[in-house]
């Protein structure tokens, strides 16, 4: 009776692991789309979950022993990647103090050549200061916006924020909050789960009050695009469908403070639509110390290293030919979820510091994408002692900028 029982059981979990089933990203010639396309991806085991507009590609999900030279024999059919569930945020340390130790061979370089070192900067000792001014962090001051409020904060231009949502309850945001869309369920709010993407909203976009934190743009329409979970992680098809909806509903401008270390036809297509739109989109570069992630690897991504407040390259930062320009990402002080304040480094945090400057460059009178980065380069100041691939054209000075 045992052994029947221990056999039946076999045989159950067998036939669990057979009907698993794996998500697809399926591109097709444009000719193609309609019903023909998805009635063949049924007839090969598929069932279509997602399908896209301003791009030809649709989700499905398969049973595993499908393969995909059998997807690609669908007529059609140009390209069929892994929807994979990935995580999109890598924590990059707090301080500028836990930089790691160097290896015994650097450090002997180090001895013998001198170059290396860099001594520590106090950056969180601050003079008193009135309200108005405490409330501006210090990268934020860093690419001068105070200057260039004058002339312009950002009024009218609609920014969305790609990332795991945003606490749009938050004091510092609310006033500015106009709307949004949640990639993962349709149905629901964009309400952040995770912190990342209410303190990157903050520094886009955070509202000049005397209190908490102001933005670059602080007066920039902010909405916010659910693509990520609570843990900071997300599908590729989720990132594709923020994307769209930010086309679709005439974005000037879209921040992503996230990065993976490949892309996707679908991916890369919806970026040049983006493009093509009219909307400029700013990447993080990513904080793996090696090459610019996905999607600021892209060629239509306005690709931000990080630098700390001595004006060095932030050592965890990605970097590379794509580099546009640099902005300040260490300990970043910025809205966080819950109505509260709390410090955060990463190219997640220099990346919303080029959105809110693009913001306020299309407020000025860019009108394109392409516009729009050649006024970033122009205003910016390549800083001592650093290459163009950790820094692109340098760092940012919004009063250039805007005058």
């Amino acid at each position: 009776m045992k052994r029947s029982t221990a056999l039946f059981a076999g045989i159950i979990l067998a036939a669990a692991v057979s009907a698993q089933a794996s998500q697809k990203i399926i591109s097709f010639e444009h000719a193609y789309r309609g019903s023909a396309l998805e009635k063949n991806i049924e007839n090969a085991g598929g069932k279509v979950t997602r399908k896209f507009t301003v791009i030809d590609a649709m989700v499905a999900v398969f049973p595993d022993d499908v393969k995909d030279a059998s997807i690609y024999s669908i007529k059609g059919v140009t390209d069929v990647a892994e929807d994979s569930y990935i995580r999109w945020i890598e924590a990059a340390p707090a301080s500028m103090n836990a930089v790691p130790l160097p290896s015994v061979e650097n450090a002997l370089k180090m001895i013998r050549t001198g170059e290396g070192w860099e001594a520590p900067v106090f950056s969180d000792i601050r003079p008193a200061a009135d309200p108005a001014d405490a409330e501006i962090p210090w990268g934020v001051k860093r690419v001068k916006a105070p200057a260039a409020w004058d002339h312009t904060a950002g009024q009218g231009v609609k920014v969305a924020i790609v990332d795991t949502g945003m606490d749009y309850t938050h004091p510092d945001l609310a006033p500015n909050y106009k709307g949004g869309y949640n990639a993962i369920i349709s149905t629901a709010s964009p309400m952040d789960d995770h912190g990342h993407g209410t303190h990157v909203s903050g520094t886009i976009g955070a509202v000049r009050d005397m209190n908490g934190v102001a933005g670059v743009a602080p007066k920039a329409d902010l909405y916010a695009v659910k693509v990520l979970d609570k843990n900071g992680s997300g599908q590729y098809s989720w990132i594709v469908a923020g994307i769209e909806w930010a086309i679709m509903n005439h974005m000037n401008v879209i921040n992503m403070s996230l990065g993976g270390g490949s892309g996707t036809e679908a991916l890369k297509q919806v970026m040049i639509k983006a493009n093509q739109a009219g909307v400029t989109v700013v990447c993080a570069a990513g904080n793996d110390s090696g090459p610019v992630n996905y999607p600021a690897k892209y060629p239509q991504a306005i690709a931000v290293s990080a630098s700390n407040s001595a004006d060095k390259l932030a050592y965890f930062s990605s970097r590379g030919p794509e580099i546009a320009v640099i902005a300040p990402g260490v300990d970043i002080y910025s809205s966080y979820k819950g109505g509260g304040y709390t410090t955060m480094s990463g190219t997640s945090m220099a990346s919303p510091h080029v959105a809110g400057l693009a913001a306020l460059a299309i407020a000025a009178g860019a009108d394109s994408p392409d516009a729009v980065r050649a006024a970033l380069k122009a205003a910016a100041t390549p800083l001592p002692g650093l290459k163009p691939t950790d820094q692109g054209a340098g760092l940012v000075d919004a009063l250039k900028l805007v005058r």
